[in-house]
């Protein structure tokens, strides 16, 4: 082989080896109206801590993802079937789950809620009481809890199912349910959201962890770079910024700081440059 043949063949490998590298992408799902884990500013964006994280472990395990919004139980059949690649939609880690998807290891800790309407005179006995119309998203743990803490027991609520929560919220406000079993920060944001209108009747002690999910078996091998991005974003305090800025606050601060940080993430690639600025603008937006 004469020198010029073999700095072509090298050169055609390292432009592979590039090539392959710049392709490699993974779809994320999410059921993008859950605030604050996941929704859509008011500008149209994917705003949220569960894809903020996403796109940070990203950057730092040097990959792409392409996020679609997703309804909330077509998300595991869909990793499940390989059309999607990582489940990130404030997700219980459940026996019955980790029998069909692998999940990361833990990243939040959530109780259940009895949201009701402020003006109702409920609390958390009488909103449950039979008779009673609660609502909650399908597919999620607070269905669950309702049908086997409350319905499976003979308490005869009338469970009704929704695709979304906002949507569960917004029968609850026009009075077509008497209360929503949600995630306790959901809830949260949702009374911040209608201030006078909702309150916390009560909370239920279910110490969920959630996690992410992929294909069961990891065949991606996507699992150990999850791991290794929380991690480093827990270790250089980029982790407790992104909890400081979308827990506790309105999301029209936490919406104008997101527009006004987000390319620290995308284009200068600096996910602790980012989760400081974010932290930084909605403290300085919410007060």
């Amino acid at each position: 082989m004469t020198l010029r043949s073999f700095w072509i063949v090298v050169l055609g490998v390292v432009l592979l080896s590039t090539l392959s590298m710049a392709a490699e992408k993974f779809i994320v799902a999410s059921d993008i109206a859950w605030a604050p884990f996941e929704w859509v500013s008011a500008k149209g964006h994917y705003v949220g801590f569960d894809l903020d994280v996403m796109r940070m472990i990203a950057v730092l395990e040097g990959y792409e993802i392409e996020i679609q919004d997703m309804a909330f139980d077509s998300i595991i059949p869909a990793v499940i079937a390989g059309k999607v690649d990582i489940g990130a939609s404030g997700f219980t880690i459940t026996a019955e789950r980790a029998q069909v998807v692998d999940f990361s290891s833990p990243y939040w800790t959530s109780d259940q809620t009895v949201l009701v309407r402020a003006d109702s005179g409920l609390n958390i006995v009488t909103a449950l009481m039979p008779g009673r119309r609660v609502g909650a998203q399908r597919g999620t743990t607070g269905a669950i809890w309702v049908e086997e803490n409350l319905i499976a027991k003979g308490v005869a609520v009338e469970l009704i199912l929704y695709e979304t929560y906002p949507e569960a919220i917004m029968d609850l406000l026009a009075g077509r349910v008497d209360a929503v079993v949600q995630d306790q920060a959901p809830s949260e944001q949702a009374v911040r959201q209608y201030p006078g209108q909702l309150l916390i009747a009560g909370v239920i002690k279910t110490y969920e962890e959630f996690g992410f999910l992929v294909a069961k078996g990891d065949p991606k091998g996507i699992l150990p770079r999850i791991e290794r991005g929380m991690k480093k974003l827990k270790e250089s305090g980029a982790w407790d910024n992104l909890v400081a800025a979308y827990f506790g606050n309105p999301l029209e601060a936490i919406e104008a700081a997101w527009e006004a940080c987000i390319d620290i993430l995308l284009v200068n690639k600096d996910p602790v440059g980012y989760a400081a600025c974010l932290a930084q603008k909605v403290r300085e937006l919410s007060q």
